[in-house]
């Protein structure tokens, strides 16, 4: 029968990423990302949680990415499989680390440094809905008598489209 090592967490980071590179040059990041679970307990009738912690490992071009773009108390969602390796440390006392090696991350929550107003809790967007500008007013197939400036009241149309997309121009590489 086939067996399934898949692992997917969604959590925040408890510290900033720790990124090093091999000596092949390839990228290598270590987060620790925290989940938490609430539930009411049933003898008491008290809420209780429970963290528990994660230690996950990029690899490669998604090491480079989340070490560049993930900070502590950042939201993420990371799919992966459990690795168990084993090392020896300062004493020469062989041991044994599980971990999650990442296949895919997706950073969850707002965006930070997006231009949006400071303070906002809306990930980096309006919070009043954007309509979209009216469409020009067309000029006749001949020049007609919009052209020289003398179109009364018409209103230039927009440099930017008023799609509410307009600010989310970054480096984010996915």
């Amino acid at each position: 029968m086939a067996s399934v090592n898949k692992v997917i967490v969604v959590g925040n980071l408890g510290a900033d990423p720790e990124t090093r590179f091999l000596p092949s040059g390839e990228a290598v990041t270590n987060i620790r990302v925290a989940t938490t679970d609430k539930w009411k307990d049933k003898a008491s009738g008290e809420m209780k949680e429970a963290t528990e912690w994660h230690r996950i490992v990029f690899n490669g071009r998604l090491a480079e990415i989340a070490g560049e773009y993930l900070r502590k108390g950042s939201q993420v969602y990371v799919e992966g499989s459990l690795r168990t390796r084993k090392w020896t440390d300062k004493d020469g006392v062989e041991k044994f680390t599980t971990e999650i090696r990442a296949d895919e991350m997706k950073m969850l929550g707002k965006r930070e440094g997006m231009g949006g107003q400071g303070g906002d809790d809306d990930g980096g967007y309006d919070s009043a809905p954007r309509r979209s500008a009216p469409p020009a007013a067309r000029a006749p197939a001949g020049g007609g008598a919009g052209a020289g400036g003398s179109g009364g009241g018409a209103r230039p149309a927009p440099s930017k489209p008023a799609s509410g997309f307009d600010d989310m121009d970054d480096d984010i590489p996915f």
